[in-house]
């Protein structure tokens, strides 16, 4: 028990810091490319409170900005990142001290499914791109699993974010956030199935189906 309240603790404290790191950040970076990349954000009401698994479609490196700027501040998330920039020249640093979580791609990385399912039961967001990298072509790719089983094992909502993949400067792009929907699976021929939806879910909202 003490352990258990120990680690509590322990886990406040660093995503307080990781929060306050985060607002630093946020307040530099996320104007600036809110100036250049104008964005207006449709379905913000859908965001909910707590814990939340946020997947988004992913072509540009600015996507996590402008995701971070569409859900505002006060929406703090644990963004997912792969384990190479980590090792980034001073990025890696700030990334992990702003909460950002690295996944080494194609491992099965139980370090950070654990960081991922601990910020979820503390009723914290993460934010997750499916397909796992940047796609050249604004059309549905194999998604990873990842989001499904933790969304499945912590009941925890997914809230599906369609990005534009074309980004002009100083024009204005519609970033949508869809209605957030559990999901339930317990083998994986039914993750990959419920993976597949996810990527379904976020061009619905491209194409006007849902919002």
């Amino acid at each position: 028990m003490t352990d258990t309240r120990e680690q509590v603790q322990k886990d406040a404290g660093g995503s307080e810091r990781a929060r306050r790191w985060f607002n630093v950040v946020y307040s530099v970076v996320v104007p600036i490319v809110k100036l250049i990349y104008p964005i207006r954000v449709i379905g913000r009401e859908n965001i909910p409170d707590g814990a939340a698994v946020v997947c988004a479609n992913h072509s540009n490196l600015l996507d996590p900005v402008i995701a971070a700027g569409a859900f505002r501040r006060r929406n703090y998330m644990h963004f997912i990142a792969k384990a190479e920039l980590k090792g980034a020249f001073i990025l890696g640093r700030l990334l992990e001290r702003c909460g950002v979580i690295f996944v080494k791609r194609g491992t099965g990385d139980i370090g950070a499914m654990r960081s991922m399912m601990r910020c979820l039961k503390n009723g914290e967001k993460i934010f997750i791109f499916p397909e796992g990298t940047r796609s050249e072509e604004d059309n549905m790719v194999d998604a990873k699993t990842g989001a499904v089983r933790l969304a499945s094992k912590l009941s925890a909502p997914i809230v599906p974010v369609y990005i534009p993949r074309r980004k002009r400067v100083f024009s204005r792009m519609d970033i949508i956030i869809g209605e957030p929907y559990y999901v339930r699976g317990s083998s994986h021929d039914e993750y990959e199935q419920l993976a597949e939806e996810i990527m379904e879910h976020i061009y619905a909202l491209r194409d006007g189906e849902s919002a």
